[in-house]
């Protein structure tokens, strides 16, 4: 199996297809989107439509904060400008969307995986997981050899060795990293819809479970589109500064 990993969506549709085709290129027979599919960008509905036809073929979705709050109370710990788009959000989508989003659950399993958005110590904590103590509580938690995030917006991967040891590994995209089956590994692709780590190409990575290798990707896309469509929206200017600068 080539599994395309996809997490931070954020209503992106530009870099979410530029991904997605890219995906395809590289003979992706398996999908899984770790969350927030909403939230920051212009085309909530698109995006939304893509991953539930994703889904419909068989693809792996887990719930997101945003998606979270879409479907609840806002969080008062959201900034003021993220609960903006919440709001604006809601008006976007349909009655089967939302019911799509609140059904999601906050994890799900395939094997000796677990896909999950943030820690799986707590996922409805939304922790982020930006250090070797928080992703060793991640996969003490879950338990599976191969743990697939995201709320990080950023590349990571963190290993957990037969003897405990953690380590990490700061990614180099389009470099096939070798599995060890004896070892844990935590993987974080990075955003599809909103890097920030001063690339503003987008981001996935593909694991092939055979030939037990994983690779991260940084895909170009018109990101000036998207932030022109992010402004054309009315929102808050801030996130189409964001699609521009990476950050």
């Amino acid at each position: 199996m080539r599994l395309a990993l996809l997490t931070d969506l954020h209503a992106n549709r530009e870099a979410l297809d530029a991904c997605l085709t890219h995906a395809r290129a590289q003979k992706a027979d398996q999908y899984a989107f770790t969350g927030d599919f909403v939230g920051y960008g212009a085309d909530p509905a698109w995006v939304l439509d893509t991953v539930m036809e994703h889904v419909a073929r068989g693809a792996l979705a887990v719930q997101g904060n945003h998606d979270y709050s879409v479907t609840h109370e806002t969080r008062p710990q959201m900034h003021f400008e993220a609960r903006e788009v919440i709001e604006w959000t809601r008006g976007q989508l349909s009655a089967e969307q939302m019911a799509f989003l609140s059904a999601l659950p906050l994890t799900q399993e395939l094997e000796r995986m677990l896909f999950v958005h943030a820690s799986a110590h707590d996922p409805v904590k939304w922790e982020y997981v930006t250090g070797l103590e928080p992703a060793e509580r991640s996969l003490r938690a879950a338990r599976k050899r191969m743990v697939f995030s995201g709320h990080v917006h950023t590349p990571a991967l963190y290993r957990r060795a037969d003897d405990g040891r953690m380590g990490s590994h700061v990614p180099v995209p389009g470099t096939r990293i070798s599995i060890a089956p004896q070892h844990q590994y935590l993987v974080i692709p990075g955003a599809v819809g909103q890097p920030r780590d001063g690339n503003s190409a987008a981001c996935y990575a593909l694991y092939d479970d055979i030939a037990r290798e994983l690779v991260y990707f940084r895909i170009p896309y018109d990101n000036g589109a998207a932030a022109r469509r992010v402004i054309a929206a009315g929102l808050p200017i801030v996130f189409a500064m964001r699609l521009i600068e990476g950050i």
